[in-house]
């Protein structure tokens, strides 16, 4: 006899399916076997299908749909063979299986009753489950898609996409904040900026700078000497010397540094520094210093004082000569400007009725100098000319006093030694 099955596809609808039992031969053996396409077939139903299987074939139902296997007839005479089913009779429904008088619900996820992709996640419901996507991924169809997260703009700066996820990125000068999506500044100065001597964080960026006495090279990092002796001339008055990051002064032999740049002569006389010996007096020039005899009194002379000679009216000899020589001595700077009044003559006695010229009596063969009078009793000596040192002059300087009451005329020598210095200071 036929047997019939009842499938419930959605209560209170079913649908009603008669099956054929196999065909007995007369000594009870089959003659032909049912094959279970559900089990022989990979994936023989696709999507939400579910795979039913009957004699001689099979059918794709939803999973809602459930069979229910009519019971036989009690008049029956013939033998049958039970229909082949996959599914047991199940009063529950779908989603559950019975256990005891109650149903419980199948964790298809356990038992591999689920069609998720390898990519998702099956999630276990009540009476069913769901094939979730990983973080990242939306479900478009079957399928997990990534998430382009940058069009939603979470990120300030840059945003770079990655499947399942994404990351931040800042512009130069900036990092990422501790949310990991906003940017703040980054403070180069602190993170080993490459500035040689000096950095200053700004928003976004840094600076170098350098310390005074240097600049800052083409690479806006390292910092090279400025030689400021090549920029001027006057910086020093004698000598620049560059160092690194500043220049300094120096004077030459005999000359000590005022301030910062100028030379001022040094007097060895003063400090004790010189090497004159008993019976000499020590002069000091510009430079350095002399050391003179302190009798310089030559015959027919005599000494009368420290720096004063006479030559008395007794002896023959002084007859055309100057009645005293006193010695003076001066220096004076090389490259002086001219003219330029350098040394005054005083007459010392000054008698009545007498009058006083004054004139260069030696020593000026190349007229470097001439005399200016300021009065009877006073006059100038003037540099015509500039002059270069090292080099010294002896002068006489004659003053003639003339008399005519008395019919009485007479002179007297100022000798006067001027050393010129090397330099102009």
């Amino acid at each position: 006899p036929n047997q019939e099955i009842i499938l419930l596809v959605d209560w209170p609808f079913f649908l009603q399916l008669v099956v054929t039992p196999p065909i007995l031969k007369s000594d009870c053996s089959l003659f032909y076997l049912d094959i279970n396409e559900c089990e022989t077939i990979q994936q023989a139903c696709q999507g939400e299908m579910k795979c039913f299987n009957h004699y001689g074939g099979y059918l794709c139902l939803p999973r809602s749909a459930y069979v229910i296997t009519a019971p036989e007839p009690s008049s029956q005479s013939e033998p049958s063979v039970p229909v082949e089913s996959n599914e047991a009779f199940n009063p529950c429904s779908v989603g559950y299986r019975a256990q005891g008088d109650t149903c419980v619900d199948i964790n298809e996820c356990e038992l591999d009753m689920h069609d998720c992709q390898p990519s998702q996640e099956c999630i276990n419901t009540v009476g069913t489950y769901t094939c979730q996507c990983p973080d990242g991924y939306s479900k478009i169809g079957i399928e997990c898609v990534d998430i382009d997260e940058c069009r939603y703009r979470y990120c300030q700066h840059r945003c770079v996409n990655v499947p399942g996820s994404f990351s931040c990125e800042c512009e130069p000068g900036f990092q990422l904040a501790g949310n990991n999506r906003s940017c703040v500044d980054a403070n180069e100065c602190e993170m080993g900026a490459p500035c040689q001597q000096r950095c200053y964080n700004s928003y976004g960026t840094f600076l170098c700078r350098c310390d005074q006495g240097y600049d800052l090279g083409p690479d806006g990092y390292s910092c090279s000497d400025i030689d400021e002796c090549s920029y001027s001339s006057f910086l020093c008055q004698f000598q620049c010397v560059n160092e690194p990051g500043r220049f300094s002064c120096v004077c030459p032999e005999g000359y000590e540094l005022v301030g910062t740049r100028l030379c001022q002569d040094v007097n060895e006389c003063e400090t004790g520094a010189h090497q004159c010996g008993e019976g000499q007096v020590c002069v000091n020039i510009h430079g350095g210093h002399k050391c003179v005899s302190s009798n310089r009194c030559q015959d027919p002379y005599i000494q009368v004082s420290e720096n004063r000679c006479i030559c008395p009216v007794v002896k023959p000899e002084c007859r055309d000569l100057p009645f005293s020589i006193v010695h003076r001595y001066m220096s004076i700077t090389s490259e002086r400007s001219i003219p330029s009044d350098i040394f005054q003559i005083q007459a010392t006695s000054v008698y009545p009725g007498a009058y006083n010229s004054f004139r260069i009596r030696s020593g000026d063969e190349h007229e470097e100098f001439y005399i200016r009078q300021i009065n009877n009793i006073s006059a100038m000596l003037v540099l015509a000319r500039a002059v270069t040192g090292p080099k010294e002059y002896i002068l006489d300087l004659e003053m003639v006093s003339v008399n005519p009451l008395m019919n009485y005329q007479t002179s007297s020598v100022l000798r006067l030694s001027i050393y010129v210095g090397p330099h102009a200071f």
